[in-house]
């Protein structure tokens, strides 16, 4: 095919006009090793590799588009080289992309009025899914712009002129295509959670974070037909979830649902969704607690992700009931944990975020985590590192659950503490190869299980450990104790007492220093609020 010539695209170029997410075309390069190679470069250049957009035509024209991301319009058996072509001879992409850039930096100020500019890029994010997803609205809009207004419930001191010159320069540049849209929608959605630290705090699960919860989890929930997400914040694990399940080339959950006690979280959640190629979510208002109010929606789930409110200690009395089969406790995290094992189908999984805390905590905290080894429903624990959300220093885990088998098993512990950079004064993030490497521990364990093989780990990322040596660490699920400590693991251990000995004393150990670095944390964030940062 030479239809092209010798037209030249960078990665970006052709995700953008196969209507995927960038990711997608270094999965797709790493898997099918028949994928155009890039065009040689001369040496020294730091240009961006290139491909022959006639070999890439080639290669998408054999490439079905899953029926779950298909666009308004397109017909079952449409394939990427179908939108690929499309885009090359049809609208002009990057517009819609240039002129959100331009409303939400250049003209910012002068477009939003009164408006507080978390308020004003809900505005855009709003405009920007309905000229994606809602046609006839948005031909109402355009013809008539106080429109926007009533159905926003905006204040009435914002005037319409706003509004409509908002409205009509969008219009004049069209998405072309459902790519562009999502990805103005995200560019969105990360400028909101940067102008408001509080929301951002309320509403989001950091990307990395998420992209390393729903990679993970749609490695082991293939074909999941029921996704849930009881505390679904802007719907941000969903969405990565879908993603990761494009990726890999499957159909999205029939079933999306999520709760949230926030009505504008629930707003953006649905948006988002739909955005990203969901069938339409069920999604509706939910408690901060699973305690709060009863189990809802009443159907089990074949994969969970949460990142649940933490919350304070609250007094608990009475006897263990569903969902809390375990033990009450006086923690929310361990509310939630019992909650979401409670939900899952018999092959059900499940990613919930959790404080490093949860990990060693003792009391009634303790004897859940006891029963939910015993009981065979943790499957993972996986560390992140520090300062991962803007607000809080907060270390956190990742723990991989599955529906309770009535036996214990082997647990993997992956120590990613100490990945990541910082991308802000005060925030983290991972890169795409740390996402990587941290996803590929957990699938290589799940793999390994599947085909019965023995598996040990990857030290010193990960290590495989042993139900009884975690009875003897006291089921303390500390991933960097339990990767780089002495604990036995698949070996057999020549003195057990001896080693039962030291791995409490480690584990002492462990929960002193993490005393410690709570308390110099807390007078640290003290001294900073005293100056304003």
């Amino acid at each position: 095919m030479t239809d092209f010539g010798e037209a030249r695209l960078s990665r970006s170029d052709i995700a953008r006009m196969a209507g995927v997410r960038r990711p997608a075309i270094t999965n797709w390069e790493r898997r099918h090793p028949d994928f155009p190679a890039p065009v040689a470069t001369d040496a020294g250049t730091t240009e961006p590799e290139t491909f022959r957009a006639s070999e890439v035509l080639e290669w998408l024209s054999a490439r079905t588009v899953p029926s779950n991301a298909l666009r308004p319009g397109e017909p079952s058996g449409t394939t990427y080289g179908d939108r690929f072509r499309a885009a090359l001879g049809g609208n002009r992409s990057g517009g819609l992309l240039s002129a959100v850039e331009q409303l939400a930096s250049r003209d910012a100020n002068r477009l939003r009025g009164r408006l507080r500019m978390p308020d004003y890029v809900n505005l855009l994010l709003f405009l920007v899914f309905v000229q994606s997803e809602e046609r006839e609205r948005w031909v109402r809009y355009v013809e008539h712009p106080s429109h926007v207004q009533s159905d926003l419930d905006m204040p009435g001191e914002y005037g319409s002129s706003p509004v409509s010159e908002i409205v009509r320069f969008l219009d004049r540049n069209p998405p072309a295509s459902r790519a562009e849209s999502r990805e103005a929608f995200d560019r969105l959605l990360a400028l909101l959670r940067d102008t408001d630290a509080r929301a951002a705090d309320e509403f989001f699960t950091p990307p990395s974070v998420s992209r390393v919860m729903a990679h993970a989890l749609a490695t082991g929930t293939p074909g999941a037909k029921r996704l849930h997400d009881p505390f679904c914040r802007s719907g941000e694990l969903l969405v990565a979830y879908l993603d990761a399940v494009a990726e890999q080339g499957g159909e999205a959950p029939e079933g999306i649902s999520g709760r949230s006690p926030q009505e504008g979280a629930l707003r953006l959640a649905y948006m988002n969704v739909l955005l990203h190629g969901g069938h339409r979510p069920d999604l509706a208002p939910g408690p901060v607690r699973p305690a709060a109010g009863p189990p809802d929606p009443p159907q089990m789930f074949d994969a969970v992700l949460t990142n649940p409110p933490f919350g304070a200690r609250v007094s608990r009395v009475g006897e263990p009931s569903p969902p809390w089969q375990y033990a009450p406790t006086a923690s929310p995290q361990f509310d939630w944990l019992q909650y979401v094992v409670s939900r899952l189908t018999p092959d059900g999984r499940a990613a919930v975020l959790m404080p490093s805390g949860a990990a060693f905590q003792g009391g009634a905290e303790r004897r859940v985590r006891a029963r939910l080894i015993e009981d065979g429903a943790v499957e993972c624990v996986l560390a992140l590192p520090s300062q991962l959300f803007g607000l809080t220093r907060i270390k956190t885990h990742i723990w991989f659950l599955r529906s309770p088998v009535g036996r214990a098993g082997k647990v993997l512990f992956v120590d990613g503490s100490g990945l990541g950079h910082m991308v802000e004064r005060n925030r983290r993030s991972l890169t795409d190869d740390e996402v990587d490497r941290l996803v590929g521990a957990y699938r290589s364990w799940r793999e390994d299980q599947e085909r019965g093989h023995d598996h040990v780990g990857a030290p010193p990322l990960s290590r495989v450990v042993t139900p009884e040596a975690l009875a003897a660490l006291d089921y303390r699920l500390d991933p960097p104790l339990l990767v780089h400590g002495d604990a036995p693991m698949e070996s057999a251990v020549p003195d057990s007492a001896a080693a039962r000995e030291r791995l409490v004393r480690l584990s002492q150990e462990l929960g002193r220093l993490h005393s410690q670095v709570g308390a110099i944390d807390s007078v640290l964030e003290e001294r900073l609020r005293r100056y304003g940062l």
